[in-house]
């Protein structure tokens, strides 16, 4: 079985793999620290409650956008399950041109997400929305070169945006609502985030299938956390909340002929 692990800016997600299939999906909260005990304990106890014996566990793949914690989660990987990961970093194999002026400034999500998108629907021309703490936008021809995309504040970041910097503005669950135009206060947020997000999406997806796709066909990806609260609008031709974990599954595959070279070290993406 393999171990896939996304550290991103609030949360690790893991999951396993049993041949091609997903059987588990799994997210921890974290504050940017977490020793390597807290992780390998954690991960060692998530996959036991999930009847997953972590001896199965034969390889390990991971991500992160947080640099702080790669030193604590790889020493996690070699000291509870002596493995050592394989890292998605600049220079490994991933089947993507990069038109970045700058590859290396890819997030490594953004990359796992593309690599599981291009491996998924080959000869597609997409756009992956993942919608997490951050909003990500990627765009991708179906030659699978990575053109670029955008980045704004996720739905939690803009609610408690509104929490710090107003008095009387409270923080509030975020969901689907069902009215534009609410009648309470917290109501009023709720219908905020939602509404305005589906413009966004709206919007965004629209311009850039004008601008860079006209008169072709682009499959649209859903995945991260918050995706699910648009699942239904029919933005989405795909929601896929575990892409970046295929992705991460894929990326593994595409390196296995180099996989002691690239595990020798576990460095920052």
């Amino acid at each position: 079985m393999i171990l896939t692990l996304d550290v991103g800016n609030s949360q690790i997600f893991g999951g396993v793999f049993d041949g091609d299939r997903l059987v588990l999906q799994f997210r921890k909260a974290h504050k940017q620290i977490l020793s390597s005990d807290e992780a390998g304990i954690y991960f060692k106890n998530v996959l036991r409650e999930n009847n997953v014996d972590p001896k199965s566990i034969h390889r390990i793949a991971l991500c992160s956008v947080v640099p702080d914690l790669m030193h604590s989660i790889g020493s996690a990987c070699l000291k509870y399950f002596n493995l050592r990961p394989f890292v998605l970093r600049s220079g490994v194999r991933t089947g993507l041109n990069i038109k970045y002026r700058n590859p290396q400034e890819v997030g490594a999500d953004r990359i796992a997400n593309s690599i599981a998108a291009t491996q998924l629907f080959p000869q597609k021309n997409i756009i992956i929305v993942d919608m997490g703490t951050a909003t990500t936008f990627c765009v991708l021809t179906k030659n699978r070169e990575y053109l670029g995309g955008l980045i704004l504040p996720g739905l939690r970041l803009m609610m408690e945006s509104l929490e710090w910097g107003t008095s009387k503005l409270p923080k509030v669950e975020i969901v689907k609502t069902t009215e534009i135009v609410a009648r309470s206060t917290i109501e009023n947020i709720q219908s905020g985030l939602y509404f305005s997000n589906i413009c966004i999406l709206e919007g965004v997806i629209s311009r850039i299938k004008q601008e860079y796709f006209p008169n072709e066909e682009v499959m649209v990806i859903g995945t991260g956390g918050f995706s699910k609260l648009f699942g239904d609008l029919n933005i989405f031709h795909k929601l896929i909340p575990g892409l970046i974990l295929q992705g991460l599954k894929f990326a593994l595959d595409l390196n296995s002929s180099e996989r002691t070279k690239n595990e020798q070290t576990i460095t920052e993406i």
